[in-house]
């Protein structure tokens, strides 16, 4: 089985672009600790509703923001003020922006007093940081997913965690190139056509071919649009017994380990008519079905060894 110390790279930065982070439902008034790209960061929802997400440590004395329940601070329900949160030591705060503004025993608050914080954006049930190694703002946006979450017709996805793998990212998106693994991984049989094309921060994959499981007819193509929005945010548009929008995921957590995560929209009318809870129970096998056949992926990831230089032969293409 791989070990995450196999993926280490050395000197790795981590990538621009726009990151999960978490679902919606993990970002509240209790600030959550959490480790991606290499740091300590912590995400809380301030009382207004809006998502942050800073560095974990106050730049006071180190304490950590969220790991502590003992303090009066965060026993009195005191930490989160507004859109600011406190120390649960001395009970800095610092606003949305980073910047500390109170000391509950100072008049003075020195300027070098401050969080580093990420650009947040919430969408469609998940949380989304931008990360640059310079700390630039973002270059492109965070897609809108299709714009289908809450669309008539349509049922939302629901997001299922598939795990921590001791796995560089560039295994991950190597699978848009990689014509070989459809059939023997994801039943894919009788190709119609199948190719790449780079763009800017995009790379598509187009798609056509039957399917073992995710059509009803025997004859039926399974036709795709599926892209990479930068690093990390795979989508599909994908033609089968239902139309369907497919998210696949993956953030770093260390240099050679990442999170991954899955979710699948449906469309199950035209939208003229309710979504019956029968219909968004077809909707949820259809997504399980997905999520199944992605989990072949993740198998396959879960058990090999680091592979950043493939032995390829002309028959893999490019």
């Amino acid at each position: 089985m791989a070990k995450s110390s196999d993926y280490r790279l050395g000197e790795f930065e981590f990538p621009r672009g726009w990151f999960m982070v978490g679902e919606s439902v993990e970002a509240t008034k209790t600030p959550k600790a959490m480790r991606y790209l290499g740091q300590d960061m912590v995400m809380y929802r301030g009382e207004s509703g809006t998502v942050y997400v800073t560095e974990a440590y106050c730049p006071h004395m180190g304490a950590h923001l969220a790991k502590n329940t003992t303090s009066y601070i965060v026993r009195d329900g005191e930490q989160i003020e507004g859109d600011s949160i406190r120390c649960p030591f001395h009970g800095w705060q610092f606003g949305p922006d980073g910047a500390c503004k109170n000391i509950p025993y100072s008049d003075f608050v020195p300027k070098a007093a401050k969080l580093k914080t990420f650009p947040v954006v919430e969408r469609a049930g998940t949380v989304w940081i931008w990360h640059d190694p310079e700390g630039l703002e973002p270059n492109f946006d965070l897609p809108d997913f299709g714009g289908h979450y809450d669309a008539p017709g349509w049922v939302n996805w629901k997001i299922d965690f598939m795990g921590d793998l001791d796995i560089h990212p560039i295994e991950v998106v190597d699978n848009m190139a990689d014509f070989g693994h459809f059939v023997p991984i994801h039943g894919a049989k009788d190709f119609v056509y199948f190719a790449n094309e780079f763009k800017d921060h995009i790379v598509h994959q187009y798609y056509a071919a039957g399917h073992r499981t995710l059509v009803t007819n025997p004859d039926d193509v399974l036709t795709l649009d599926t892209w990479y929005t930068g690093p990390s945010i795979l989508q599909s548009e994908m033609e089968g017994t239902f139309n369907s929008f497919i998210l696949i995921t993956h953030t770093p957590i260390e240099d050679g380990k990442i999170r991954v995560w899955h979710g699948l929209m449906v469309q199950v009318n035209d939208g003229s008519a309710p979504v019956t809870d029968d219909l968004r129970e077809a909707a949820l096998q259809y997504q399980e079905g997905s999520r199944l056949a992605f989990a072949q992926d993740v198998e396959i990831w879960q058990n090999k060894k680091a592979c950043l230089n493939p032995l390829v032969i002309p028959s893999d293409g490019p």
